[in-house]
């Protein structure tokens, strides 16, 4: 089966191969979740800050090796790295099962986010490389499913296994190994693209605005997508860190809480299938209506403490998100000459990972300022944060960072 990219037909098996990348893109992390209250037992000579290194490392690694990915895309082979990091990812999935000193995850976990953070710049670049146009659109919409969808089941299934052994929800850092089965793919059908000289090649290089960069990429765009990103993902967070404590002061159940999150995220992943569709019917409002959803969803989870209001609450923060992010990375592949687009989609991944840094100490310190512990906070101010997106992305519609109307 040949499937269109707008370069020509790639194989089934090669679109499997970069969507199974994508699905690994949510896992760092992951399976420490599930025992995180059990760690203290676990390691009763395990301090607090060994606690926070062995979540916060992964992701704080993650950052600067995605950039050097991104950049490593210029000049290395990218099935080059794409291996490097798989392999690095499925070894630290390895040691975890043998590890039984808190040390040796602390050191486990800084190899996992090296591994993490070669291969989520090409989790996009290899959609950006094989796909342009509308199919890039819709590929990018399938990736962002693949990546939520994952999340979720992954969540699911390292929760239980969490119940018979803490060692087990380990076990889906060994998916790469799925990975590494399929890219070889990825070398026997390389896109048309691959050459310069090419027709394809000329014509997608004739109608990027790069603003005469030296860099091949339009910074003054590129900031301003990462900005917008990073602001966005700070607005969800809301729900993934402060939903549970919510939920807690309304005594609402553990479980519950688990649900409504596990509901935003399948929301995430709903536009994604029909992304291409969404885009040229709102084409110049896509991100003004996706930040309103946004707003409304902050606002019903903040007013009252009713399941029929949260659930509704969570799901249209979801469905926002979920058409702002893949269409945040189509439009940094119009920054940037193909060559560079993994760097120029490098950069603005980065700030999801900076987003989830920073939120917590961002958090405290506005309820310092304000001189409150109010669990209904942060979705007081994320909502405010939303209303004042959404008028910058309504009266900014035909500028470039909002103007999605498909070519």
């Amino acid at each position: 089966m040949k499937i269109q990219t707008g370069r020509g037909t790639i194989s089934l098996i090669t679109l499997i191969a970069i969507w199974s990348v994508s699905a690994l893109t949510s896992l760092p992390g992951l399976a420490v979740s599930p025992i995180l209250g059990d760690l203290t037992k676990i390691f009763p000579e395990a301090t607090d800050l060994d606690i926070q290194m062995l979540t916060s490392l992964p992701s704080l690694l993650i950052i600067p090796f995605i950039l050097l990915g991104g950049k490593l895309t210029e000049k290395v082979d990218f099935v080059r790295i794409l291996k490097i990091g798989l392999w690095l990812f499925a070894v630290s999935g390895m040691l975890y099962l043998v590890s039984n000193k808190m040390w040796q995850l602390i050191v486990v976990s800084a190899l996992l986010g090296i591994g993490a953070g070669l291969i989520i710049p090409l989790s996009t670049g290899l959609v950006s490389r094989y796909f342009t146009g509308t199919y890039r659109v819709k590929q990018f919409g399938f990736s962002s499913a693949i990546t939520n969808f994952t999340l979720v089941i992954a969540t699911a299934v390292t929760g239980y296994l969490a119940e018979v052994s803490w060692h087990l929800p380990f076990l889906v850092y060994l998916l790469p190994l799925i990975s590494i089965l399929l890219i070889g793919r990825l070398k026997k059908d390389r896109p048309e693209v691959a050459a310069a000289d090419s027709a394809s090649s000329k014509e997608e290089r004739a109608v990027i605005d790069t603003g005469g960069s030296k860099y091949g990429i339009h910074v003054k765009h590129l900031i301003e997508l990462m900005f917008f990103y990073g602001v966005t993902t700070y607005i969800v967070l809301a729900v993934i860190f402060n939903l549970p404590f919510l939920m807690e002061k309304h005594h609402f159940s553990s479980g519950n809480s688990g649900l409504m999150i596990s509901l935003f995220f399948l929301a995430i992943m709903a536009p994604g299938f029909c992304l291409d569709k969404i885009a040229a019917t709102l084409k110049e409002r896509t991100k003004a209506y996706s930040l309103l959803f946004m707003a409304l969803g902050l606002l019903l989870i903040w007013i009252a403490p009713l399941e029929w209001l949260i659930i509704p609450g969570c799901l249209f923060v979801g469905l926002g998100y979920g058409v702002i992010q893949p269409m945040l990375y189509d439009k940094t592949t119009h920054t940037a000459l193909p060559e560079k687009a993994t760097l120029a989609l490098a950069f603005v991944m980065m700030m999801n990972y900076l987003a989830i840094l920073l939120y917590p100490f961002i958090v405290d310190f506005f309820q310092w300022i304000f001189h409150t512990q109010s669990q209904e906070f942060p979705f007081i101010f994320n909502l405010l944060i939303t209303v004042v997106t959404l008028f910058w992305a309504y009266r900014r519609r035909h500028t470039f960072l909002f103007n999605d109307q498909l070519k």
